[in-house]
């Protein structure tokens, strides 16, 4: 795993982009996105005294743990996860080689598996899939506090 912190080392300041990055080549290193995940939600609040709730901090390693395992599982070679602070949310970045963006399944009780997209969907405040030059990106945005109408981590359909 390759890991480096926006700012070269320095510590950050509120106008600028508070991220983290890393590659990744084995199906192993899904634990460890994960907690580079766990990781970067405890520097945001450590170091900027950013709320971030329980549920929250859960529902963005989940988020995490499916969009690399999918990015494992259906991409050839190495894949990237991009991590950055941004009004109040946290942005799950996912880059992986395979040129075929995914698309949600219609809703089945009889099926088993398959259900990454749909978990993703429904926790994240916005989804947006790109067609890059080689492969393709998936971003998500995750609300870190819990909001004033009692939903743990703001969840809406993006």
């Amino acid at each position: 795993m390759g890991q480096a912190d926006a700012g070269n080392g320095r510590h950050f300041l509120f106008d600028q982009p508070v991220a983290v990055s890393a590659a990744f080549e084995s199906s192993d290193e899904i634990a460890q996105a994960r907690a580079l995940a766990r990781s970067f939600l405890s520097h945001v609040q450590a170091a900027h005294g950013l709320p971030v709730s329980e549920p929250a901090r859960d529902v963005v390693e989940l988020v995490v743990s499916e969009l690399v395992t999918n990015a494992r599982t259906y991409a050839p070679g190495p894949y990237l996860l991009t991590l950055e602070l941004s009004g109040g949310a946290v942005e799950v970045t996912v880059w992986d080689s395979a040129p075929v963006l995914p698309t949600p399944m219609a809703p089945d009780p009889e099926r088993v598996g398959r259900h990454g997209l749909e978990i993703v969907m429904a926790l994240c405040r916005s989804l947006e899939v790109h067609r890059e030059p080689v492969g393709k990106r998936i971003k998500v945005a995750v609300v870190l506090a819990d909001d004033p109408g009692g939903d743990a981590a703001g969840h809406q359909l993006g």
